[in-house]
């Protein structure tokens, strides 16, 4: 059971934990976190508040949404609400059957996931698409009529519109609103009961961004995905999904980097050779994020989950470049 602590606290057993804690202060500062939290194998070993009970309080994690809707529908997989991932969208949506494009009838709901679903999409920048989609009064309805680009599975395109229609298809398949199926099957067993979810014109839950949720319950979230999707030793999410969720699955191009799972991020980076045993100098990791600097990293070689939350937009101070550039190396060093 985690415990909020309302300021910077070091936990050790046994051997000592080489964490800079003055380092890491003066990192936080200068990028403008709001909490960060660093767990592993069991316990909380730093932990940094920029205002009392920061942690605690509900904050936006926007596209980290987009991780938790993968987890409902992991979870209505399983409960045989929902098809395989190979199922056609066109059977949630058949309007797609009668547009004269025949690509949109190959879109199944792996490229929902994956985000590769064709639409010529760019989410911000360009064709500015989902500002234009959220300055409709259907949301689903304009994703669904936006031209191709590609074909379905050839290429990554990041697309909060996507996500939409996964949470269409999700609230329909449940029968309830996706809050409610949530507090059921997620929010209940983990523990989280103060949330907040936007919801689109239609009533239908935002699925790429608008919960709003605490960073311990970020961090909850993260434990639940270091565990292959099992809490307190009961499956939560199914543990096949789990693993396969988090896995790459399709390569980003730049500015972004490493690969997209199902609606999370996956990266790799160097680390010192004897940090971890059997590992070839490079340590997986993978990771929800939303815009603005919310960041929920989960690193398995090290047992390890780092929480981000912020506030403000710093432009260039990215969170992601701390954990690569000072956090890793900390967990790397740490000894337990």
């Amino acid at each position: 059971m985690l415990i909020p602590i309302n300021k910077i606290t070091i936990i050790a057993r046994g051997r000592n934990i080489f964490v800079d804690t003055a380092f890491l202060s003066q990192q936080m500062n200068a990028y403008d976190i709001t909490s960060c939290i660093i767990w592993r194998q069991n316990r909380v070993i730093w932990h940094h508040e920029q205002t009392p009970q920061a942690s605690a309080g509900l904050l936006p994690v926007n596209s980290c949404t987009k991780s938790i809707l993968s987890a409902l529908v992991g979870i209505a997989m399983d409960q045989g609400l929902l098809p395989a991932t190979d199922t056609p969208v066109s059977d949630f949506y058949p309007v797609l059957r009668q547009d004269p494009d025949e690509r949109k009838r190959q879109m199944t709901l792996r490229h929902l996931l994956n985000m590769t679903a064709g639409f010529r999409w760019q989410e911000f920048g360009g064709i500015q698409s989902f500002p234009s989609m959220v300055r409709t009064d259907d949301w689903i309805g304009f994703v669904l009529k936006q031209p191709m680009a590609f074909a379905p599975g050839e290429r990554f395109a990041y697309s909060s519109g996507v996500s939409q229609l996964l949470a269409g298809i999700l609230a329909e398949s449940t029968g309830m609103p996706i809050p409610k199926f949530a507090e059921r099957h997620l929010f209940g067993p983990l523990g989280i009961g103060a949330y907040e979810w936007k919801t689109d014109p239609r009533g239908i839950a935002t699925g790429g961004f608008g919960l709003q949720l605490a960073a311990w319950d970020l961090l909850k979230f993260g434990q639940l995905y270091l565990q292959r999707g099992f809490w307190e030793g009961k499956p939560v999410v199914p543990q096949a999904y789990a693993e396969r969720s988090v896995q790459p699955d399709i390569a980003v191009e730049p500015p972004e980097r490493g690969h997209y799972g199902w609606h999370w991020w996956t990266d790799e980076i160097p680390v010192p050779r004897d940090a971890v045993a059997g590992q070839s100098g490079s340590v997986s990791y993978y990771y929800a994020r939303g815009f603005g600097g919310q960041f929920v990293f989960v690193v398995p070689a090290f047992d390890a989950i780092v929480v981000f939350t912020r506030k403000r937009l710093r432009k260039g101070k990215s969170p992601h470049v701390l954990f690569r550039g000072h956090v890793i190396g900390q967990l790397a060093r740490a000894r337990i």
